[in-house]
C-alpha cells in the first residue's frame, strides 16, 4: 500500500499493511507564517515519513472580529457579523492548505486542524470571559457562536476546495468541571454541529478530535453523536483504553500515545517507545485503528522518538 491507500483503508475499517501513524506538533512564531510555515511543516514530514500531513493553524488562533477584541459586555456579542470568506483569516489559511497541498504532489493525504466556534471566541477573549459571557448570557454567546460557525464553514469550503483531504475539527470546553452535559448540549452543540455537518456535507474524510487537556476528563457522551470518518481521543485524560474508545466511538480510532512530557513517548528511550507502539498496535489491531498522540506534542520533542514510532509500526 501507498500512504493514500493506507488511510483510505483505515477510513474504510480495512486492514492494512501497517498500522499508519500520525503524530503532530506545533511549530514556532518565526515559523508560523506563510512560506516559513510550509517548509516547517514539510520538513517535519520528511523528517518523520509519517503516513500523512495534519496542518496545524499555528498562527491563526485568535479569531480577529472587531466584537470580539472590543467586547465590554456579552450583549454585544449580539452585533458580531462573519468575517467573510476574503479575509486574511480565512483566505491566508486557505492558501496555506493549497501550498502544502501542492507540495505533497498526491504523495499522501492531509487534513487542516481547526477549531469549533466556541473555542474561537474563547480564543480571542480568554477563558475567564468566555465563562462570564456564558454564565451571563447564553443566548448572545449562541448568536455569536452561530455567526462565527459562517466563517469556519468559509474557512472549510475553501481547504477542501483547494485539495485538502478533509478537516481536523478540535471540539473542546466539554470538561466535567465547567458545564453539564445538559448546558453544552443546548448552549454549544449546535455551533459545532452546523460546521461539523456542513463538513460532512462535503467530503468523508472529516476527523473529530476530542481535546482532552489539562488533566480534567470530558462528558464525552457530548460528542459521541458528532458524525465523522474518525475520531482522535484523549486516552490518559479520559482514562480510555483503545478498545474501549473503539466500542465507545463505533468508527475508526487515532489515538494511544500520552503526548505530555511525563509520557513515555517525549521521555522514554528507543526501547522502550517501541515497545508502548507495539503494545498498541497489539491493542488496536489493523483495521480502523491508527497511531497518534492524545493531542498536539511538546514542540521540543526529539524527532528520533517518532522516527522510532513509524519503525516499529513498519516493523508488525
Amino acid at each position: 500500500m501507498n500512504k493514500r491507500e493506507r488511510l483510505e483503508a483505515f477510513f474504510n475499517n480495512q486492514e492494512v499493511d501497517h498500522v499508519p501513524v500520525g503524530l503532530w506538533r506545533h511549530f514556532p512564531p518565526e515559523e508560523s507564517h506563510g512560506q516559513a510555515y510550509v517548509d516547517a511543516q514539510m520538513k517535519f514530514y520528511r523528517d518523520t515519513d509519517q503516513d500523512f500531513v495534519k496542518i496545524s493553524c499555528d498562527g491563526y488562533f485568535g479569531f480577529p472580529n472587531p466584537v470580539l477584541k472590543n467586547l465590554e459586555k456579552p450583549e454585544d456579542l449580539f452585533a458580531i457579523k462573519p468575517l467573510g470568506k476574503d479575509h486574511p483569516f480565512i483566505a491566508e489559511q486557505v492558501q496555506r492548505g493549497a501550498d502544502i497541498v501542492k507540495a505533497l504532489d498526491g504523495e499522501c493525504m492531509c487534513f487542516y486542524t481547526m477549531f469549533c466556534p466556541l473555542s474561537y471566541l474563547r480564543l480571542e477573549i480568554g477563558w475567564d470571559r468566555m465563562m462570564d459571557c456564558m454564565r451571563e448570557n447564553p443566548e448572545a454567546v449562541k448568536f455569536a457562536c452561530d455567526v462565527i460557525a459562517e466563517d469556519v464553514k468559509a474557512l472549510v469550503k475553501g481547504l477542501l476546495e483547494a485539495g485538502c483531504d478533509g478537516v481536523f475539527y478540535s471540539v473542546q470546553s466539554a470538561e466535567i468541571n465547567r458545564f453539564t452535559v445538559e448546558e453544552y448540549r443546548n448552549w454549544i452543540t449546535p455551533g459545532d454541529k452546523k460546521v461539523l455537518d456542513y463538513a460532512n456535507s462535503l467530503g468523508n474524510r472529516n476527523i473529530l478530535h476530542c481535546c482532552g487537556w489539562e488533566d480534567v476528563r470530558n462528558h464525552l457522551e457530548v460528542w459521541e453523536d458528532y458524525e465523522s470518518a474518525a475520531v482522535n481521543w484523549a486516552a490518559y485524560i479520559e482514562h480510555l483504553d483503545i478498545p474501549h474508545a473503539r466500542e465507545f466511538f463505533r468508527r475508526p480510532i487515532w489515538g494511544g500515545f500520552d503526548n505530555k512530557e511525563k509520557g513515555v513517548l517525549y521521555k522514554g528511550s528507543k526501547e522502550e517507545i517501541q515497545a508502548e507502539t507495539i503494545s498498541l498496535i497489539r491493542q488496536g489491531g489493523k483495521k480502523g485503528f491508527m497511531l497518534g498522540p492524545d493531542c498536539s506534542l511538546p514542540g521540543d520533542i526529539d524527532l528520533d522518538h517518532i522516527k522510532w514510532v513509524v519503525e516499529a509500526a513498519r516493523s508488525l
